[in-house]
């Protein structure tokens, strides 16, 4: 672990957990920039979606990440 000291973080996880938000922001910049109409459907879809669909689709994203993490840290 690096130095702490004023103005440091103290975590690598937390650190870590910044720089995947970052990345996240940036690739949904990306697909608004690319092509907003398609963007813009997309969300009406979802916003057509029925719960139990979200929620399915919520736990395979979550499990998808989960598995992409273990994958560049093993």
């Amino acid at each position: 672990m690096a130095a702490e000291g004023p103005g440091q973080m103290k975590s690598f996880a937390f650190t870590d957990f910044l720089i995947g938000v970052g990345v996240a922001f940036f690739l949904e910049g990306l697909l608004f920039l690319a092509s907003p109409s398609w963007m813009r459907r997309a969300m009406e879809s979802t916003l057509a979606a029925s719960d139990t669909l979200l929620r399915v689709a919520g736990v395979l994203s979550a499990l998808g990440g989960l598995a992409l993490i273990w994958m560049a840290r093993h």
